[in-house]
C-alpha cells in the first residue's frame, strides 16, 4: 500500500508540474505576442513616412546660354500656377506658391482632424550654379504659434514636390535645383537674377549638351 501511495503522490506532482508549465509557457506566449503587436503598431503610427524620391541627374551645363530672359513676377506666377496645375492635378493636397515682394508657399494641413492653413514666406536667393534658394523668413499660421521648421517638416513629408525640389526643414530652406531640371524640348535653365522688389527676374536658357557640341562644329 505505501508503494501505491507513493506512486500517486509522484504521479500528482508530475501531471501538477506539467499544467504549471503550459500555463506558463502559454501566459509568456501570449505577453509576447501583446507586446510585440503593440511595438508594431507604435511604430507604424508615429514613423515619419519620407518620400521616397528617386534621385535626378544633374544636367551638365556648359557654353554659353542660347537665349537670356527677362521677366517679371506676373509672368513668372502664371508659368508657376500652369505647371502646379498640371502636377497636382491627381493630388489630394493642394499648395500655391507666388511671387510678390517675397515668395510665399501657401498650403493646408491637418490638426486633430481640423483644416489648417499655412502661408510661408521666403527670400530668394540666386547661387552661383544658377540654382534658387528660398531661406524662410517668416510664417502664418492663424493663431497657432508653430515653429517654422515644423511646418516645413509637413510640407517635405505630406506634400507631392518635384524631385528637383529639395526641403531642408532643419537649416529652414528650399532649393530649387534648376541643375536637376529639364524642359520635355530638351532645353535647360539657369537663374542669373531675382530682385523682387525691383521686379526683376533673369534666366538663361542652355541647350543639352549633345546638341551644344554640334552646334560649334
Amino acid at each position: 500500500m505505501k508503494k501505491t501511495n507513493w506512486q500517486d503522490f509522484f504521479a500528482t506532482i508530475k501531471k501538477k508540474i506539467r499544467q504549471l508549465n503550459f500555463w506558463k509557457v502559454a501566459f509568456f506566449t501570449l505577453l509576447v505576442l501583446i507586446l510585440g503587436t503593440g511595438a508594431f503598431f507604435t511604430s507604424r503610427i508615429f514613423a515619419i513616412r519620407e518620400p521616397n524620391y528617386k534621385a535626378a541627374p544633374e544636367v551638365v551645363r556648359t557654353g554659353d546660354p542660347i537665349l537670356t530672359i527677362s521677366t517679371n513676377k506676373e509672368k513668372v506666377n502664371q508659368v508657376i500656377a500652369y505647371y502646379l496645375e498640371e502636377y497636382l492635378d491627381n493630388s489630394d493636397i493642394q499648395y500655391h506658391f507666388t511671387l510678390e515682394n517675397e515668395a510665399m508657399l501657401t498650403g493646408e494641413f491637418e490638426i486633430l482632424t481640423f483644416p489648417v492653413t499655412f502661408y510661408l514666406y521666403f527670400d530668394p536667393y540666386v547661387m552661383e550654379n544658377g540654382n534658387v534658394q528660398l531661406r524662410a523668413k517668416s510664417l502664418s499660421v492663424g493663431t497657432l504659434n508653430l515653429p517654422v521648421s515644423e511646418v516645413m517638416k509637413m510640407v517635405k513629408r505630406n506634400f507631392k514636390l518635384p524631385e528637383w525640389i529639395e526641403v531642408n526643414s532643419e537649416e529652414q530652406n528650399i532649393m530649387i535645383r534648376l541643375d536637376k531640371f529639364q524642359m520635355a524640348n530638351g532645353l535647360f535653365m539657369k537663374a542669373n537674377r531675382i530682385n523682387l522688389l525691383d521686379d526683376d527676374i533673369q534666366f538663361s536658357l542652355y541647350l543639352p549638351k549633345d546638341k551644344s557640341d554640334k552646334e560649334e562644329e
